[in-house]
C-alpha cells in the first residue's frame, strides 16, 4: 500500500494523499477496492485543477459580487441581549475588504475550559475579571466646584456590589493615575483636588479623564455576556483586545488560549502573524456570507485573501490597497483619479510593459489570457487550405 501510495506523489498533493490514506486504513479497503478509490481521487483532483490562462480574478469577482447585490445593509442586534450589536451583510463584507482598521462592531467570542464550561458561575466569574470596568461604570453622578477646584464623584453601592469593588479600590486607581489628590468625603463620596491653576476646560477635561480611568478587566472589552452553548458556556464580548485576552490566560487558566476569536483582522495579523490574518479574512467572508444563505466557492474568497496579504501585510481591494499599487500606469489610472495617476507617470518618465489585463484592453491589444497567453498559434488558413 506504501508503495502505491509513493506513487501518487507526483499526481497529488500531501494533504490529499495523507487524507486518502487515513480513510484507506479506517475503513480496511482491499487492494481492487483501493484502486478504484485512487483512480477516483485523481480523476476528480485534474477536473478540479484551474485550466492555463483561466480568467481566475474575474470568476472570483463575479462569485463574489453578484450574491453581494441580495445581502442585506443593516446591523443587527444579538436576540435578548441588549448591549451586543454585530455588523452583518453588506457592510461587513465591504468591511473584510476595505480592511478597515477598526471594524464598526468589534466582537469577540472566547471559549472555556475546565469546570467553568459547564458551570454557569465560573462563567460568570471569569466574564467579570475580563470585563472592563471604569469608574464612569460605578459612578452615579459627578460634579465640579470652580472654587475648591475639585471633582466630587458620587459612587454607586449597587454598581460596586454587582463588579465585586471597593471604594478602597476607586480611590487607589484613581491615585494611581496621578490626575489629583483624593479624599473620601463620606461613605460613598469622593473628591479629587487639582492645582489651583486649574482652568475652566482643564477642569473638564481631567474629569473625562477620571471617568474613564480602568478599575479592572482587559481594556477595550466593554460588555462580556455569558451564553450557553452546544458545548457548554463561551463568553461573548462586545470589544476586541486580542493579546490582551491572550495575557489574561495565565492569570485566568480557565480561558482556552487555542479558541479565543475576534473579527478584528488587523489583531489578528499583528498578536499570530499574517497567515492566520489571511484564515481570518477568509473565515469572516464565508461567515458573513453564510449567514445571508448565499453559497460561495472558498476558493473564490481566498484568491481575495491571498491578494491581500501577499506582501506581508493587510491591504484593501481599492485605489489605497491593490488597485493603486500595481506597476502598470494605465491599470492604476483606469480605476480611479487618472489624471493624477497619469501625470505622476509622466513626471517620473515610467514605462507600461503592458503586462496586465486591464493596460492592454485599454490600448486595444489582445489581453494575456485564455488563447491570448499564447505567443505560438496555429495557422487556421493554411490548415483547411493544406
Amino acid at each position: 500500500m506504501d508503495k502505491r501510495f509513493k506513487e501518487l506523489q507526483d499526481v497529488l498533493p500531501q494533504s490529499i494523499i495523507e487524507e486518502v490514506k487515513t480513510k484507506v486504513l479506517k475503513y480496511k479497503l482491499k487492494e481492487k477496492e483501493l484502486n478504484k478509490v485512487i483512480s477516483e481521487v485523481v480523476k476528480a483532483y485534474q477536473n478540479s485543477l484551474v485550466e492555463p490562462g483561466e480568467a481566475v480574478g474575474t470568476v472570483s469577482a463575479q462569485s463574489i459580487g453578484e450574491p453581494g447585490t441580495q445581502m442585506t445593509l443593516r446591523t443587527f442586534h444579538y436576540a435578548g441581549v441588549r448591549e451586543l450589536n454585530v455588523t452583518l451583510g453588506l457592510p461587513r463584507l465591504i468591511e473584510i475588504l476595505d480592511a478597515r482598521r477598526n471594524p464598526s462592531t468589534p466582537m469577540m467570542v472566547i471559549h472555556l475550559r475546565g469546570e467553568a464550561r459547564n458551570n454557569r458561575e465560573k462563567a460568570t466569574d471569569v466574564a467579570r475579571k475580563l470585563e472592563q470596568i471604569s469608574v464612569e461604570n460605578v459612578a452615579k453622578s459627578v460634579s465640579i466646584d470652580w472654587v475648591t477646584r475639585s471633582i466630587t464623584i458620587e459612587l454607586d453601592p449597587e454598581m460596586l456590589g454587582d463588579k465585586r469593588l471597593t471604594v478602597e479600590q476607586v480611590m487607589k486607581a484613581i491615585e494611581a493615575s496621578k490626575l489629583g489628590a483624593v479624599e473620601r468625603i463620606d461613605e460613598w463620596r469622593i473628591a479629587v483636588r487639582l492645582p489651583m491653576a486649574s482652568d475652566f476646560n482643564k477642569l473638564t477635561r481631567q474629569s473625562q479623564k477620571i471617568l474613564n480611568i480602568r478599575l479592572r478587566g482587559v481594556k477595550g472589552l466593554k460588555r462580556v455576556v455569558v451564553r450557553k452553548e452546544e458545548e457548554g458556556y463561551v463568553l461573548h464580548v462586545s470589544g476586541s483586545n486580542l493579546s490582551g485576552v491572550l495575557e489574561k490566560c495565565i492569570e485566568i487558566p480557565e480561558i482556552d488560549p487555542t479558541r479565543v476569536f475576534t473579527n478584528n483582522i488587523y489583531e489578528v495579523a499583528s498578536v499570530l502573524g499574517i497567515e492566520a490574518a489571511r484564515t481570518a479574512i477568509i473565515e469572516e467572508a464565508v461567515k458573513t456570507l453564510e449567514e445571508q444563505g448565499l453559497d460561495v466557492d472558498k476558493r473564490h474568497i481566498m484568491l481575495v485573501a491571498d491578494l491581500m496579504t501577499m506582501t506581508g501585510r493587510i491591504r484593501q481591494i481599492g485605489r489605497h490597497g491593490i488597485s493603486g499599487e500595481k506597476s502598470s500606469v494605465l491599470a492604476r489610472a483606469s480605476f480611479e483619479v487618472t489624471t493624477k495617476h497619469l501625470l505622476e507617470a509622466g513626471a517620473k518618465g515610467e514605462i507600461d510593459e503592458l503586462r496586465g489585463v486591464t493596460e492592454n484592453v485599454v490600448i486595444g491589444q489582445v489581453i494575456p489570457l485564455g488563447s491570448g497567453m499564447t505567443r505560438l498559434l496555429q495557422n487556421l488558413i493554411q490548415t483547411y487550405q493544406g
